[in-house]
C-alpha cells in the first residue's frame, strides 16, 4: 500500500511532512510533492495518442462527462503498473478515459472492454478509438451494463466504474468475483456523488477481502480497491 500513498501524494501534489508547532523550536515550512506536469510522451504512437486526448478535452468535452486529464493519468498509471491484460470500464461516453487506459494496455498486450448505453454516444468513442489507433484493443459493449456484464468472463485484472453512480453496488456485486485476486476496482465521483453510493462505499470499506483508499485528485475522487491474495 506504500507504493499507492505514494503515487497518489505525488499525483495530487499533496503536503508531505508537517508545519512545526509551538514548542517545537522553529516553524519549518511544509515540503510539497511536485505538482504533475502535462504528459511526456515516450515516442510518436504515444504523442499521437496524448494529442488525441488534448483535442477531444477542447473539442469534445461538453455534455461528455470525461474524467478530469489527471484522473485519467492515473487509470493509465496503475492499468500499466498492474501490467493488466483485461480492462473492464461501466461508462465509456466519448472513449476519452478508454483510451487513457490504451496507452497502457498497448504496452501490457492487454485489452480493453468497455460498456456504453448511449448509442451515439458508443458511436462517437468508435471514431476516437479509431483515430487514436487503438481500436483493436478496444471492444464497444453496447447496452444496459447492468445486464451485459454477464456476458464478461475472468480473469478481469482492472475495473473501472463511471456510470450511474447508483449502480455501483451492483456492478461490483457482479464483477467482483471475476476480479482476479491482487486485482483492482476503481470507483469515479466517490466525493461528488457519494451520496448515491452508500451501498457501495459500505461494501469496499468492510469486506475484510478487500483494501481501499480514496484520492480526490482531479476533484471529483476515486476510491482504489484492492482484491486481497
Amino acid at each position: 500500500m506504500a507504493k499507492w500513498l505514494a503515487a497518489l501524494c505525488v499525483a495530487g501534489g499533496l503536503l508531505v511532512g508537517s508545519v512545526g508547532l509551538s514548542g517545537d523550536g522553529p516553524a519549518r515550512p511544509p515540503r510539497i510533492a511536485p505538482v504533475a506536469t502535462a504528459p511526456a510522451p515516450k515516442d510518436d504512437a504515444e504523442k499521437k495518442i496524448l494529442d488525441i486526448l488534448a483535442d477531444m478535452r477542447q473539442n469534445q468535452s461538453a455534455g461528455m462527462m470525461n474524467v478530469p486529464r489527471e484522473d485519467g493519468r492515473m487509470l493509465r498509471l496503475f492499468a500499466e503498473a498492474v501490467g493488466a491484460k483485461h480492462v473492464v470500464e461501466i461508462g465509456t461516453s466519448n472513449g476519452y478515459s478508454g483510451i487513457w487506459f490504451c496507452l497502457a494496455l498497448r504496452t501490457t498486450g492487454g485489452k480493453l472492454t468497455t460498456h456504453e448505453i448511449d448509442a451515439g454516444r458508443a458511436a462517437l468513442a468508435r471514431e476516437n478509438f479509431k483515430r487514436a489507433g487503438v481500436a483493436e484493443i478496444a471492444t464497444i459493449v453496447e447496452g444496459d451494463a447492468h445486464e451485459k456484464v454477464a456476458e464478461l468472463k475472468g480473469p478481469i485484472d482492472l475495473v473501472f466504474l463511471d456510470a450511474d453512480k447508483a449502480g455501483y453496488g451492483d456492478y461490483l456485486k457482479k464483477l467482483l468475483p471475476l476480479v482476479r485476486p491482487g486485482g483492482l476496482i476503481l470507483a469515479h465521483n466517490t466525493s461528488s456523488a457519494s451520496g448515491e453510493m452508500q451501498d457501495y462505499l459500505k461494501a469496499i470499506t468492510t469486506d475484510p477481502n478487500l483494501e481501499t483508499l480514496f484520492t480526490a485528485v482531479g476533484g471529483a475522487g476515486i476510491s482504489f480497491t484492492l482484491k486481497k491474495r
